[in-house]
């Protein structure tokens, strides 16, 4: 498998629109992989209890933050998400000179919801990941097969103030704050010498393998990847597209810009093909603490085709059934050994239905175009009216308890009257 998926974005002020955090990603997975979005209430353990996470079982903790997570349906982790606290997560794959585990231990989407549920701000969540990271390591299949699909994991984290650039190998790691600006990142190692916290043996691992000579300054990408960081800053690459796009934006990257980049198929952002655009997220944060944060996920593939759609935090928010996939219990054919020897269906209702519509839009053309209209203009008149919500509050926290799933009902209606 070639280095081929997945882009994360954050804008900060002065680069995003206002006092907010604009934070985005593309979750480009297997194309026959169902994505869901599910919702997580906070929750208090007793001591000792243990937590399943996809492989393998690990300490549970005293409290979890409420989540809300765009997720592969076949496993624990998330590809990306928010918590309460208003800290967003997204992570890639990442290859480099150090082999990427097979045996199984947490994947980097497992470290994805552990830093969400653990963490009140992104710094946090940084030093819980790499925590985590060092206690139980990082492994195991990354796809629902058994092909022994694996790869290293870099994040990006955002909060209120500001965002956190986190990359690993095997249990090595460097992480560098990003306190302004915009900042992207994709398939290849990215920290190069402004290193703000570190493992404290990396680079003399590093060092001990002939990778570094222990002399020169120290660049992790260099170091660790298997390209230079002129190769990571070739024309047409990934990464260099969409630091193009956030650069066309600069000063004025708000939701709708950040919705079009996700959406951009000639940069390649968009992907399309065996590996393709399988979930989407966009979060708009306000630097204010007493507002809320506005998170927008697809639920289904192919941003172009799909309608982004809002979760807010608010007490007794309810569950997000209409784009939660069928659970198979112990059944699960990824919980028993030997893994993966069938593929259940997983989809769920929101995705049966978009299927059809995107079958659709593809076969006829004015037809496709009709509904795409319709479904723009719902998802512009939602994003108009959380932009009340972010710059004046919530008056009544009750009203929003069931957003995202009437937002999800509002795309279904249109869906039914084709």
């Amino acid at each position: 498998m070639q280095p081929s998926s997945c882009d994360t974005f954050v804008a900060l002020p002065p680069s995003s629109e206002g006092a907010f955090v604009i934070f985005g990603k593309n979750s480009d997975r297997p194309c026959d992989e169902i994505q869901e979005v599910v919702y997580f209430p906070d929750r208090d353990y007793n001591a000792g209890e243990k937590l399943e996470c996809t492989y393998i079982e690990i300490e549970q903790a005293a409290h979890t933050y409420a989540v809300v997570l765009s997720r592969p349906a076949w496993l624990w982790g998330a590809e990306m998400g928010a918590n309460e606290h208003q800290v967003c997560i997204g992570n890639e794959a990442v290859w480099g000179r150090e082999k990427a585990d097979s045996e199984e231990a947490l994947l980097g989407m497992d470290l994805v919801r552990l830093g969400l549920e653990r963490a009140d701000t992104a710094e946090k969540a940084v030093d819980v990941i790499t925590e985590l990271l060092e206690k139980h390591g990082q492994g195991g299949s990354c796809m629902e097969d058994d092909c022994g699909f694996t790869y290293h994991n870099s994040f990006l984290i955002s909060d209120r103030k500001e965002a956190w650039l986190l990359e690993t190998s095997g249990k090595y790691w460097a992480a560098e704050r990003v306190e302004g600006g915009y900042r992207n990142i994709s398939n290849q190692y990215a920290i190069t010498t402004k290193i703000d916290k570190e493992h404290p043996g990396m680079r003399e691992y590093a060092r001990g393998k002939g990778w570094w000579d222990g002399q020169t300054e120290f660049n992790f990408a260099t170091v660790y990847s298997f390209l230079t960081t002129a190769r990571i800053e070739a024309a047409g690459d990934r990464c260099c597209e969409g630091r193009k796009l956030l650069e066309k934006n600069d000063g004025h990257i708000t939701a709708e810009a950040m919705m079009d980049i996700l959406r951009d198929k000639d940069s390649g952002i968009n992907m399309e093909g065996m590996f393709m655009t399988t979930g989407s997220m966009v979060s708009v944060i306000p630097a204010d603490p007493a507002l809320p944060g506005v998170h927008y996920f697809t639920a289904t593939p192919d941003p172009e085709r799909s309608v982004f759609k809002p979760f807010i935090f608010v007490k007794n928010a309810h569950l997000l059934k209409e784009t939660t996939s069928p659970s198979f219990g112990p059944e699960d054919p990824v919980k028993m050994k030997p893994r993966f020897q069938r593929k259940p269906d997983r989809k769920h209702p929101l995705f049966v239905k978009n299927e059809l519509v995107a079958a659709m839009i593809e076969s006829c053309k004015d037809k496709g175009l009709e509904i795409t209209e319709s479904m723009r203009e719902l998802e512009k008149e939602t994003v108009e009216k959380m932009k009340e919500i972010l710059t004046q509050g919530i008056d009544d926290p009750d009203l929003l308890v069931n957003l995202f799933s009437s937002s999800v009902q509002n795309e279904l209606s249109i869906y039914n009257k084709i």
